[in-house]
């Protein structure tokens, strides 16, 4: 039977060949686990993913939330999904074995979760978004906040949202309008209008936790003056009953391209006065807190992408084994019969391309999630600090560069089916509709570049980028044991080289205060440090591959080698692409900087 949500045999080779998740259980907290405990969890993770969530992803699609009686109403199938993902522990895989958890390694739990994203994108969205307000709440609120919202959030009693965007101001934080007003009880009175709020309603649980950016009326102007709010849309009580309709209304549904089954919301606060909010952490300090969920939301939305690519690549590859159609072009007789379409070049450069892109962006998904584990368990304070800092500078790339190009491998996708791919009738249209949002949410490319060239580059005196390069230089060096890499090592070995030249101009004119001249291609910057670093991670997968192919089995030689023609063809045919972009961004040309208004 074909794997339809992604490889267990390449997931299996991320873990323990590339990025040593076994290693993790020499560390104290995961002193309990083991590969076996690791394989169980996948094991469970995928058997509910295809029993409960991939059944209904064309349900949610085609039968999208409906606004009735001032409440969003969802299909049945997606609460049944939901509880088994509960019940499974997989809303806590991560926090303590104390607090009902099962004390993964965000490794692990990062791979657990994949299977659901790629199984039903719309319904793990309900979860995951829990997830983070949960993190949140746990690392800022008081104790008694944590007793009151916490806890419920834990058992999956309540779910949790992200309210950032306001009709007028979509990714201009600064320019929010929602106020609160203190009360001599210690709680604040808001009111505003919050729109796209994914998740702002639904009948899966008990209470729905809105974690609301706001200002006080003392708020200094800008980000500076941002506080952070916890509103539920049920009061509780003291003795954590649940009290009266906290004055939070639903106002409508968005109708999206993609993401049909996930409710988006427009949600007022305050229309009759009476909406109670609780000030987490300080005043004026809401931003600071709400990047740790937004940078959750950001890798997960990275990771997010490369499932839909990655459901996308497995579906169209077993197409192309399947679908018989034409015949090579040296045949020359017209009644041999046809051949499958993964006989033809060019559809096996699709496949070949979707593989490098997904895969890719897969391994840096979860390499970013081993980074966590080391700012978390790491050994020492200094190898904590410096996962820290190299996973603050990746963050961009691992957001941005899958919902890029992890879209584009959809595209590719529907190629490879024809007529079929454009039509409802197969997934791979889904796919690609579904995987169009990620470009936009949790801070669009623009956004990303801008946060990357413009701040993380020269971050903590530039200290995630030089160990960036340090990594990179090693991997270069164990390639050179290997001749038959060779290829593959020097593209990505002279596109560092340059980028490096490349970056030190770029901050040397943002230290002389050439901001906007800088950054005005930074979406290239971005494209090609991204294409650098999953060039890099390639490098390791071949690394990998070329020790494994020793001693292997037919099975494991024919994985092998598809590793390494993936990453020949990513470090030779994409990678070389990117001196182009260096050469824009090397003389500043500013074809984009200088376009007038009136031209257009």
């Amino acid at each position: 039977m074909s794997e339809t949500l992604l490889s267990s045999r390449n997931l299996a080779f991320e873990l323990y060949e590339v990025l040593d998740a076994e290693a993790l259980t020499r560390r104290e907290r995961f002193a309990e686990h083991s590969r076996e405990t690791f394989d169980a969890a996948i094991s469970t993770a995928r058997t509910i993913a295809e029993k409960y969530f991939a059944p209904h992803n064309r349900k949610n699609d085609e039968h999208e939330p409906r606004y009735e009686n001032g409440e969003a109403v969802l299909i049945p199938e997606v609460k049944p999904a939901v509880d088994a993902f509960l019940e499974a522990g997989f809303l806590n895989a991560a926090r303590d074995f104390e607090a009902g958890g099962m004390q993964l390694p965000t490794l692990l739990s990062q791979a657990c979760f994949a299977h659901f994203q790629s199984a039903n994108a719309a319904t793990t969205s309900y979860p995951f978004l829990t997830m983070g307000a949960a993190n949140l709440i746990e690392s800022f609120g008081s104790d008694e906040q944590k007793s009151r919202f916490l806890q419920p959030m834990i058992e999956g009693r309540f779910f949790g949202t992200m309210a950032l965007t306001e009709p007028h101001a979509g990714s201009s934080l600064s320019d929010i309008r929602t106020r609160a007003e203190p009360m001599e009880d210690g709680t604040c009175r808001l009111r505003g209008n919050k729109i796209f709020i994914s998740g702002g309603d639904h009948p899966l649980s008990e209470n729905i936790v809105h974690l609301v950016l706001a200002k006080l009326p003392d708020a200094p102007p800008g980000v500076k003056g941002i506080s952070l709010f916890i509103v539920p849309k049920y009061l509780v009580n003291d003795d954590g009953s649940l009290g009266p309709r906290n004055d939070v209304l639903l106002a409508g549904l968005f109708h999206k391209m993609g993401w049909r089954g996930t409710t988006s919301t427009a949600l007022n606060f305050g229309d009759n006065g009476q909406c109670v909010g609780y000030l987490v952490g300080k005043p004026h300090q809401g931003l600071s807190y709400m990047f740790q969920m937004m940078n959750e939301a950001r890798i997960g939305v990275g990771m997010g992408a490369v499932m839909l690519g990655y459901a996308g690549y497995l579906y169209s590859l077993e197409y192309a084994r399947q679908r018989p159609q034409g015949r090579l072009p040296d045949s020359k007789n017209p009644q041999a019969a046809p051949v499958s379409i993964i006989q033809h070049a060019d559809v096996r450069r699709m496949l070949l391309t979707q593989k490098a892109y997904v895969e890719g962006a897969f391994d840096l998904g979860l390499y970013a999630a081993r980074l966590f584990d080391d700012t978390q368990t790491g050994e020492s304070e200094d190898q904590r600090k410096q996962a820290h800092e190299l996973l603050d500078l990746l963050t961009p790339i691992v957001k941005s560069w899958p919902s890029e190009f992890c879209l584009k491998a959809n595209e590719l996708a529907i190629q490879i089916l024809g007529g079929h791919g454009y039509t409802r009738e197969y997934p791979v249209e889904q796919y690609y509709r579904d995987n169009r949002l990620n470009p936009i949410h949790e801070g669009t490319h623009g956004i990303q570049s801008l946060d990357l060239l413009g701040r993380k580059l020269a971050q903590n005196g530039g200290a995630g980028l030089r160990q960036l390069i340090r990594l990179i230089a090693h991997t270069c060096e164990q390639a050179q044991t290997h001749e038959a890499l060779d290829a593959l090592r020097e593209p990505l070995e002279q596109l560092v080289a340059r980028l490096q030249a490349v970056t030190i101009g770029l901050l040397t004119d943002l230290a002389q205060g050439k901001v906007n001249a800088t950054l005005a291609n930074s979406a290239l910057y971005l494209k090609a440090f991204g294409h650098t670093v999953i060039g890099w991670r390639w490098l390791e997968q071949a690394i990998r591959a070329q020790e494994g192919l020793n001693g292997a089995d037919e099975s494991d030689t024919r994985f092998y080698n598809g590793k390494l023609q993936a990453a020949r063809y990513f470090l030779t045919w994409e990678v070389p692409g990117c001196h182009h972009d260096l050469a824009i961004l090397e003389r500043r040309d500013d074809a984009c900087l200088s376009m007038q208004d009136e031209w257009f």
